[in-house]
Formats: structure tokens, sequence, C-alpha cells
């Protein structure tokens, strides 16, 4: 083969690994338009992780099935899963791997502490950003502009919480466990903050981590100030084990914890030590979402029983869908803009962002544990 033949097969070959790199390539007519999504795929919150991603991808799936056309070209949606672990040093590099991928917009990530570092490197690069699940008040105050979340923040769940405490509960020395991470103490605080408010005492406020499953000198440490109402910021990997040593304890004190431990798994990880447990969600009840029932008997016929937040994700994806349809563009810094002023009808609620990309109008409802499933108490904010 001569020189030159060489030199024009190289350059072929190259051109045509670069078609394949671009966000939004256009093959068979149809434009390629990738999506990407973060949450712990592996580790101690992977069920959580792998709801999540369930929850995108049925959306993507969904969007694909209806041949959306945008500016004047068919698109296909297709979906690139991380795996940040949890971990805000492998969100960061996770969410650099999806700018390198240029993708057109993030769902995710699902902790705060993962979703907070992660926001700088969308926001640098224009692209994006919404959380189904970060509710740290920090994530949107940031100053980003790519930065949204679709469902009710912390300063409103931590608030419906300390309120419900103390008003409802009764509740007058309340001692305070969290994990240190960006949620389970932003959670803590603002919980603080509110019992406090409503007349409570905090008499105890002790520290663990996101990995800790031995709460045994924690949990002594509290007793010894005799608290009525214990309060855990965190996730339910390490609310389930100390559920079960408070009871091994004998510590005569009612749980609470936010939306990190209103699972399936907290029941499930606590077993018997879970009856009388409170804890949280943002948003009305699965039965009572807009779309709630038909969501729920789809994703379960699909994949299995709904974690946590496979409905926020289902509608993070659709809203920004719905917004490359208003401004006819898969161009984030044309859809941007509309995506901030958009109304969108979802499974969850009808979603509208605030200036700082939060929603509008979130409401949250307080669940107990009964005869080992989670029960609704009430629900309280501008959609009950």
């Amino acid at each position: 083969m001569s020189f030159r033949s060489v030199s024009l097969l190289f350059t072929a070959l190259f051109a045509l690994a670069a078609c394949g790199k671009s966000a939004n390539d256009q093959a068979a007519g149809e434009l390629v338009v990738r999506i990407g999504a973060v949450a712990p795929l592996t580790g101690p919150q992977a069920h959580l992780g792998k709801d999540n991603e369930n929850g995108t991808r049925m959306a993507i799936d969904d969007a694909n099935a209806k041949g959306i056309t945008i500016g004047g070209k068919k698109v296909h949606f297709e979906l690139i899963s991380e795996d940040d672990q949890a971990d805000p040093k492998t969100a960061t590099i996770v969410a650099q791997k999806l700018v390198d991928n240029k993708v057109a917009g993030v769902i995710g990530h699902l902790n705060s502490g993962t979703t907070i570092p992660a926001a700088k490197i969308y926001s640098d690069n224009a692209i994006p950003q919404i959380s189904p699940s970060a509710t740290a008040v920090s994530y949107t105050q940031q100053g980003f502009k790519t930065a949204f979340r679709v469902m009710a923040n912390d300063a409103q769940q931590g608030r419906a919480l300390g309120e419900y405490a103390v008003k409802n509960l009764g509740a007058v020395k309340i001692a305070i466990i969290d994990d240190r991470t960006a949620y389970g103490q932003g959670l803590a605080d603002e919980f603080i903050k509110a019992a406090r408010a409503a007349g409570a005492q905090i008499v105890a406020h002790e520290y663990t981590s996101d990995k800790s499953v031995d709460f045994t000198a924690v949990l002594t440490a509290v007793k010894g100030r005799q608290p009525d109402l214990l309060f855990y910021g965190g996730m339910d990997a390490q609310g389930g084990p100390m559920a079960r040593q408070i009871k091994a304890l004998a510590l005569n004190v009612r749980l609470m914890m936010g939306d990190g431990g209103y699972t399936p798994e907290f029941v499930k990880l606590a077993g018997d030590a879970a009856e009388g447990a409170y804890a949280s969600l943002p948003g009305v009840p699965l039965d009572k979402m807009p779309g709630g029932k038909d969501f729920s008997d789809r994703f379960v016929a699909k994949y299995q029983p709904i974690q946590l937040y496979a409905p926020y994700c289902y509608d993070a994806v659709n809203v920004m869908i719905a917004a490359m349809q208003k401004a006819d563009s898969i161009d984030p810094a044309k859809y941007m803009p509309a995506l901030a002023s958009l109304s969108h009808q979802g499974v969850t609620a009808n979603i509208q962002f605030d200036g700082n990309g939060d929603l509008k109008g979130g409401a949250v409802t307080l669940y107990q544990v009964k005869q080992g499933k989670w029960q609704v108490l009430e629900t309280v904010g501008a959609e009950k």
C-alpha cells in the first residue's frame, strides 16, 4: 500500500472515530442526545442508586417510545450512567467524565455530599444538573445557574420534622446524632432550629459517619442524657443497625429520621426494632401523586418495588426534555433558560423552579413504621 493510501486511510478512520464522540451524534437522520445519571451503584447505598438509575432509564425509554422531534429532527436519548459510590471525590471524577462525554444534561447526584462538589464542574461547563434527591440547602445556594432540584429542601424537611416532634409527639428533651455528611449534618441543623423554636431542649449532639455500623458509644452517651426522642441525620444503612442497638441498650427513646431513613431497606435492617420509628420524605405519598399509581405499577412490573427516589428521577428527566422541546434545541445554553421558567406537570407534582433552582411549593410527608410498614401520618406544605 502506498504512503498516500495509508495516509488517506488513517485520515478517514480518525474522522470516523471523531464522529462518535459528539453528545449529539446524528445517525440515520436522528439526533442522539446523551443524558448523564449519577448515583451510588456500589456500596451500602447501591439499592438507592439502582432505584435512581431505573427511574431515569424508564423516563428515557418512555421518551424514545414517543418519537420526540427537536429542531425538526427525531431525537434518540441515550443514558450514560456513572457510579459515584456516595463519595465526594469520586463524584467530581465522574462529573468530569460526563462533561468529557459531552452530555446534554445530568440527572444527579443522589447524595447532597456528592451533588454539591459535582455542581461546580457542571456549572463551569454550562451543563444543566437536576438532582432528584439532594436536599441540602447549600446545593442551590452556590450561585450556579445550572443547579436544579425536583423535591423540597432540608429547610422545609427539617422544619416539618422538628415541629412534628415537639407539637405532635410532645418531645421535650431531644438528642441528635448525625453522620457529618452534607445531608445528615445539614438536615440535623435544620431540625434543631425548628425543635428549639417549638420549645424543645437539645440535650445531646453526637456524631458518627456514613460508614459506621457500631453505635454503642454514641448511644450510651445519649442514654445518659435521658432524651425522649432521638433524631438521626443519615441514611438507612446506618439507621437500621442504630435502631437495633437502641433496642439492645434498652434506650427508651423514639427514633426519628429524614428521607434517608424512609426506605424498605431500613425496615429490613432494623427488623422488629423498626416498629414505631418516624421518618419523612419530601413530596406527597406515592398514591397521592398526580401520576403515582400508574408510575408505580409500570415501575414494579419492569424493575422492582420503588425504594425511594425513582419517581423524582423520572420527573427530572422529563422536565429536562420538556425544556429542550420548549426551546426547540438540545443545546444546554439554549434550553437552560426554558428549564428555569418551565411549568411541567410531573408524576410527583407540578414542577416549577424558583430563582435558585429550588422546587416551588414543595410538600413534606411524615411517616411511621406500623406493623412492619411505613404508614402516612400527615403531609405539610403547598401540595397537601
